[in-house]
């Protein structure tokens, strides 16, 4: 997954700028205590953080 995708998918699941303050200061323990964005800068596919986003904030199957 592209990086341009997964923030349009964060952007239409939580509104832009609530996506935007996610990935900046909501550390997800499935990243290993990083934000999105954090992870994003390791390195970790952003398949796997979108993955880990749609655990942590119950994002319905459809939408995964």
């Amino acid at each position: 997954m592209r990086i341009t995708v997964f923030r349009r998918l964060m952007a239409e699941e939580f509104g832009p700028g609530r996506a935007e303050v996610l990935a900046k200061d909501h550390v997800l323990s499935g990243l290993g205590g990083r934000t999105v964005d954090q992870a994003l800068a390791a390195g970790i596919p952003a398949k796997e953080i979108w993955r880990e986003v749609c655990v942590a904030f119950d994002v319905p199957a459809e939408r995964r």
